[in-house]
């Protein structure tokens, strides 16, 4: 039976790159990408047109926050709903208590979540999303104050709030103007502003972010204190200074640190022995079952408190190229050793 031959479009043609479809049901690469960056520019117009928005309302909406006593209550139907919860997460994570509740289970029992000193931010490109308006009476019944972002100023909603922020946009990024794109990227945004406004409003430092983040790079970078997670007691490796050097290689190799501390009677330090100190002795054909450890250990060491950050060890480290730190107390009395693989473990590095 003779098959019909096929006819298909180049993919780099003119009419491939205005988006038709091809062999096979597929797009050109070409096609794809134009989709991609009409996508990116709309959002980008949107985000633009937010600029001009960002006045008396939102410095008004950031003072509401700031004067809260309670928590921020972020609320939001389907996608705004989605944009609600990275919002409250977001000003939570910045220093303003936040939490997300759904408007529908409001109505069922979840508006008890809502206390007198608490502060509502209710999210909707509408302004008139009707799990919203359900409860409208009853937060202001409460007396909390209200803050909406809406695409529609002249909405209930805005129109209820104590303070409306417009995040309308001109277009959707969908072709079919039906799904939210840019209007969802411009209310994320504009939610973003609000929770960095208030961030610099209240003074949150890096510090405070990490309190809040202690499982994160950040918050073990900002919290972790070189003797927390430095090697001690039995796991601190040292010798006096009388041992031949075949013992501290010994002592070395106990600990698996390669480096070992000399210390005196009263453990201060006097000295160092790395791997690289055995290289260089090495080379002077030493007998290291005779030869002291005096005679080739490195005597001025660098030495660093147990109350440092971590991430201060791991600088030092770094700007000496060094892979251990001695750690000493303020008589320079040996307390711990500090090495890269520590850092390592504890998620500084």
């Amino acid at each position: 039976m003779a098959l019909k031959q096929a006819t298909s479009v180049p993919p780099c043609s003119p009419r491939a790159a205005a988006g038709a479809v091809i062999e096979g049901g597929a797009r050109s690469d070409a096609s794809l990408c134009k989709s991609g960056v009409e996508v990116i520019e709309t959002e980008a117009r949107a985000l633009s047109s937010l600029v001009s928005r960002i006045d008396h309302d939102f410095a008004q909406a950031c003072r509401l926050m700031l004067q809260c006593k309670g928590r921020v209550v972020v609320t939001g139907m389907g996608k705004s709903g989605h944009v609600g919860r990275k919002i409250a997460a977001t000003l939570a994570s910045a220093g303003t208590p936040s939490f997300f509740m759904h408007p529908g289970e409001a109505s069922h029992g979840d508006l008890g979540m809502i206390t007198a000193g608490d502060v509502v931010l209710a999210i909707s490109n509408s302004g008139g999303t009707s799990e919203i308006v359900t409860i409208l009476p009853l937060i202001k019944r409460l007396g909390v104050p209200l803050v909406t972002l809406t695409g529609d100023p002249r909405s209930r909603m805005a129109e209820a709030a104590d303070v409306n922020i417009n995040v309308g946009v001109e277009e959707e990024a969908c072709p079919l103007g039906l799904a939210p794109t840019a209007s969802t990227t411009a209310t994320l945004a504009m939610g973003d502003a609000l929770a960095i406004a208030l961030l610099e409003a209240r003074g949150f430092s890096a510090e405070d972010f990490a309190r809040s983040h202690p499982g994160g790079r950040l918050g073990r970078r900002l919290l972790l204190h070189v003797a927390d997670i430095m090697h001690t007691g039995d796991d601190m490796p040292s010798v006096s200074m009388d041992v031949p050097i075949s013992q501290a290689l010994m002592e070395m190799t106990r600990t698996g640190l390669g480096t070992t501390a000399i210390v005196d009677d009263n453990r201060k330090v006097l000295g160092i022995y790395t791997d690289g100190d055995l290289r260089r002795t090495l080379d002077r054909e030493l007998d290291v079952h005779k030869a002291r450890i005096a005679e080739v250990m490195t005597t001025e060491c660098v030495t660093v408190s147990p109350n440092i950050l971590a991430a201060e060890g791991l600088k030092v480290m770094e700007d000496r190229e060094i892979n251990a730190l001695l750690v000493v107390d303020e008589d320079h009395r040996l307390v711990g050793v500090l090495s890269m693989h520590d850092l390592l473990r504890a998620g500084v590095i």
